[in-house]
């Protein structure tokens, strides 16, 4: 084997997926707070300059800022790597942050008596973030940087292992892998090159491989020469991780999948279920918007009742029994948007385009006005604002047979938003269920105010874009 010492300084670049997202927004800031003071310095407007006396003004700019650049999706990464998403999200962006800076002198300037300087404060935002976001993607989201890793896998799980990664990330780039499964038959095809410990090793040697990910689940497979290898590399300085740990990192979602037994080990959920602090928070900020949302529930039901008439025809609302926390049944009440008798000949998902969704109830889902009298639920402490959608208790029942830890969902409360339903779509075939149920049980092992802000955020995003389920 070769020395891996000398190569480590100068082992390829690469920006993963949390230090990309923290590049955007840091840069972000910087380049329109800089527009702002150079625009305002050459040209002399009172309304741009930016100093000692006035830092808060740039603080509540820049909040506004991520805030509007996280709800118009600046940092979904796919998106931000395509010219034409990002034309449109920071045009988005940057006039609703203008808007709002605008109109809240309270915390913001006065508005300047020459107005000409609102055109070119909004002019030196989104011109400024333009150039910008069109480095980015010209550099920072081109090939150059991406991460080259090698596998330590069973051939029968090699390719979908590399298949999901790259899914995953665009950057992501798999060089090969070596197998710790039997040995591959004659003509066997796997989609990813089979490497010898040799192989994989000039690979590192030749500064080529950023990492090597371990997704073998056969211990048996980790042979002494392997295990060796792996442990030079850890002491030269190179990655070596496990495909789960990864797979969280990337995708947002725990892989069920690839969890055995000792399932505990992946799901440590003691901690913020457990935590008062974070109860007590959880339970107030339900309590909150459960009382604002029942308010504007009761000022759009009379609309909703208008719209029922001519586009339901049948009773305004409906209810349905769901599997709360620890499987207790209650019941869920919504504004109806399918037809009547929708489920006369047995219960069914809903599925995207169901006929049985009347146009009315379209706009209801899309808008998701449907969803206000659940707010009654959560005041009520059968749901809450955030966590897993409650399912009825026949489909749980079908899902937990094919589904490993399907159960698993029911340790919190349900919630009106989640992680699954900002992150995903309708839930039709088996495959669909199971990728919602690893975002379920990330938001679980994940939960804290910061998750929770970023699903209500995202949440913002999905009913700002018509994505309603």
């Amino acid at each position: 084997m070769h020395t891996l010492k000398s190569s480590y300084v100068s082992k390829p670049i690469h920006f993963e997926i949390s230090e990309r997202k923290i590049l955007l927004r840091l840069i972000d800031v910087i380049v329109v707070l800089g527009a702002l003071y150079a625009v305002g310095a050459i040209f002399d407007f009172d309304y741009f300059k930016i100093n000692a006396d006035q830092w808060f003004w740039s603080v509540i700019l820049a909040f506004y800022l991520l805030f509007f650049a996280a709800v118009f999706e600046l940092y979904n990464l796919r998106r931000a790597s395509r010219i034409t998403g990002t034309l449109r999200s920071v045009i988005s962006a940057t006039s609703v942050t203008s808007l709002v800076y605008l109109l809240t002198p309270f915390y913001t300037p006065t508005l300047p008596d020459n107005r000409i300087q609102i055109l070119y404060f909004y002019l030196a935002v989104t011109s400024s973030l333009l150039l910008w976001r069109a480095i980015y993607i010209k550099l920072f989201a081109s090939s150059r940087f991406n991460k080259q890793i090698i596998l330590v896998a069973d051939a029968s799980d090699a390719s979908v292992v590399a298949q999901t990664l790259q899914a995953a990330d665009p950057n992501y780039k798999i060089n090969g892998f070596i197998n710790t499964g039997p040995a591959m038959e004659p003509g066997h095809r796997v989609g990813v090159k089979n490497l010898s410990i040799s192989e994989a090793d000039q690979l590192l040697f030749d500064n080529t491989v950023n990492e090597v990910v371990v997704a073998s689940n056969q211990v048996e497979g980790i042979t002494n020469n392997l295990y060796k290898w792996l442990i030079e590399i850890v002491e030269t300085g190179y990655g070596v991780r496990e495909y789960t740990q990864v797979y969280e990192e990337m995708t947002d979602r725990v892989p069920v999948q690839y969890v055995g037994k000792d399932f505990y080990r992946y799901f440590p959920f003691a901690r913020n279920n457990q935590n008062r602090l974070y109860m007590v928070y959880h339970r107030l900020f339900d309590i909150v918007v459960s009382s604002i949302g029942l308010m504007v529930c009761f000022i759009i039901t009379p609309f909703v009742l208008l719209g029922n008439l001519f586009g339901n025809r049948g009773p305004l609302f409906y209810t349905q029994e769901r599997v709360g926390k620890n499987r207790k049944l209650f019941k869920i009440i919504k504004f109806r948007s399918m037809v009547k008798e929708a489920e006369a000949a047995g219960a069914q998902f809903a599925v995207e385009n169901d006929v049985r969704i009347t146009s009315f109830g379209k706009f209801l889902r899309l808008t998701r006005l449907d969803e206000f009298p659940q707010f009654l639920n959560i005041l009520k402490g059968e749901m809450s604002v955030i966590g897993p959608r409650p399912e009825r208790l026949v489909f749980v029942e079908q899902l937990s047979e094919k589904i490993p830890f399907y159960e698993t969902r029911h340790v919190i409360k349900p919630g009106l938003t989640g992680w699954a339903q900002v992150k995903t779509k309708y839930g039709v075939t088996d495959e669909d269920h199971l990728r919602k149920l690893q975002y379920d049980l990330f938001y679980i092992k994940k939960r804290s105010v910061y998750l929770d802000l970023r699903i209500i955020i995202k949440t913002l995003s999905t009913v700002i874009f018509f994505k309603g389920q």
